[in-house]
C-alpha cells in the first residue's frame, strides 16, 4: 500500500510522466498492441545503456571529487566575467562525459551556496550553465540520451559519432563563451576563503572513471544489458547508495517515450506530418530543431528516428533545439528548477530564444558547407 501512494504521489508529481501515462490508452485505442509489441517498441540497448551511464555519473557524484574540483575551480577566479566563462567551458566539458544533467546537479548547488556569500548573479549564471550543458554534451555520444539513442540507431562507431559532432558542439561552446564574456560584468568577484568540502571517497572515484571505458565498449559491441547489469551489481555491493540514488524514474519515462512515440509513429497522420517537416528546408536538420521546441529534444529524436537516416541533420537539429524554449531540453527544465529563482524563465527565453535562432543559423551554415550545397 506504501508502494502504492508513492507511485502515486510520484505520478502526479512529475508531469511528463502523468502525460505519458495518460496518453498511452488514448494510443492504445487507435492502433492496438499486444503487450509483447509494446516491449518491442522500447530500444533496450538504449535504456540500459542509459542506465550503466547513470550509474557512473551518480558514483562519480557521489565520490565528491567533482564537487572539490569545481570548488577549487571557482577559487582561482577574480571577477564575475572570468568565473562566467570559465564555469560555461568547465561545464561543456563536464557535460561531455558526465552527461548534462549530473554536470548540473554538481555545479548548480555550488553556484547557489557561492551566490549567498558573494553576492553573485547567480541567476544569469544557472542561465548559461544551462546553456553550456547543452552544447558540451551535444559533442559526445553519452553527453546526453538523444546522443546516446542516436548513435546507437546510426551503427556508427563511438569515434565517428564524436568527429561528426564536434564541429557543431566546438561553435556552440565557443559561442556561449563569447556571450558569457559580454553578460557578465568585469566587477572584483568576493569569495570567501574557504568553505567546507564533502567527503571524498577516492576509491569509488576511481572504480567510477575507470568504468567508462568498458562501458562504451560493451556499449559499442551490442553488450549494453550485460554492462549495465554488472556495474548495478558492482555498484550494489561496493557502494550500494549510487544504485538507490539514481533517478530510475527517468528510466521508467524513456521506456514510455518509446512506446508512445512509437505508437504514435504508426498513425497515418503523423506519419504525413514527419514526412512534411523533413521536406522542410533543412531537412532532418530543422525538424529536428523544431520538434524539440514543442516535444522536448529527447521525444523529438525518438520521434524522427523512425523517419530518416540522415544521422547528421537530425543530431544537429535535436542538439540546437535545446536552446529556445525551456521545454526544449531536459537539461534546461533541471536547471531552472534547482535555482528556484524568482524570475529566472523570463530571464531564460531572454536568452535562450535569440541563442536558438543563432546556432540554428549556425547549424545551417555549417551543414551547408560540409555538405556541398544550401540546407535552406
Amino acid at each position: 500500500m506504501h508502494l502504492l501512494r508513492h507511485l502515486l504521489s510520484r505520478v502526479t508529481e512529475d508531469l511528463l510522466l502523468l502525460v505519458l501515462l495518460l496518453a498511452l490508452p488514448l494510443l492504445l485505442w487507435f492502433t492496438p498492441s499486444s503487450p509483447a509489441a509494446l516491449l518491442h517498441l522500447v530500444d533496450w540497448p538504449t535504456i540500459t545503456a542509459l542506465a550503466a551511464l547513470m550509474l557512473l555519473s551518480r558514483g562519480l557524484e557521489d565520490s565528491g571529487y567533482l564537487a572539490r574540483f569545481a570548488a577549487w575551480l571557482l577559487r582561482q577566479e577574480h571577477s564575475q566575467r572570468q568565473l562566467a566563462v570559465v564555469l560555461v567551458a568547465f561545464a561543456a566539458l563536464l557535460s561531455a562525459v558526465i552527461t548534462n544533467d549530473v554536470a548540473l546537479f554538481v555545479l548548480v548547488p555550488i553556484c547557489l551556496s557561492l551566490a549567498r556569500l558573494s553576492g553573485l548573479p547567480v541567476g544569469r549564471l544557472i542561465i548559461f550553465l544551462a546553456l553550456a550543458v547543452n552544447a558540451g554534451s551535444s559533442i559526445s555520444p553519452i553527453g546526453n540520451p538523444q546522443n546516446l539513442l542516436l548513435w546507437q540507431a546510426s551503427g556508427l562507431s563511438f569515434l565517428q559519432f564524436l568527429l561528426m559532432m564536434l564541429p557543431l558542439a566546438l561553435l556552440l561552446t565557443l559561442l556561449l563563451m563569447v556571450l558569457s564574456y559580454l553578460a557578465f560584468p568585469a566587477s572584483r568577484l568576493l569569495l570567501p576563503a574557504s568553505s567546507s568540502q564533502p567527503r571524498q571517497d577516492k576509491q569509488l572515484f576511481r572504480w567510477s572513471l575507470l568504468g567508462y571505458l568498458p562501458v562504451i565498449i560493451a556499449i559499442e559491441l551490442g553488450l549494453a544489458p550485460a554492462a549495465a547489469v554488472l556495474v548495478a551489481f558492482g555498484y550494489w555491493f561496493r557502494a550500494k547508495a549510487v544504485v538507490l540514488g539514481i533517478d530510475w524514474w527517468l528510466l521508467l519515462i524513456f521506456a514510455l517515450m518509446f512506446i508512445d512515440l512509437g505508437l504514435l509513429a504508426q498513425l497515418p497522420l503523423m506519419q504525413q506530418l514527419a514526412t512534411a517537416s523533413l521536406e522542410l528546408p533543412g531537412g532532418a536538420f530543422t525538424a529536428g530543431a523544431v520538434l524539440s521546441q514543442l516535444l522536448s529534444n529527447v521525444p523529438a529524436a525518438i520521434f524522427l528516428q523512425n523517419f530518416t537516416d540522415d544521422w547528421r541533420a537530425l543530431s544537429w537539429g535535436v542538439s540546437v533545439g535545446g536552446f529556445g524554449l525551456a521545454i526544449g531540453s531536459l537539461a534546461n527544465l533541471i536547471a531552472l528548477r534547482l535555482a528556484k529563482h524568482p524570475g529566472l524563465w523570463r530571464e531564460f527565453h531572454a536568452w535562450s530564444v535569440p541563442i536558438f535562432f543563432v546556432s540554428a543559423l549556425v547549424g545551417a551554415l555549417l551543414l551547408a558547407s560540409t555538405n556541398g550545397c544550401c540546407v535552406w
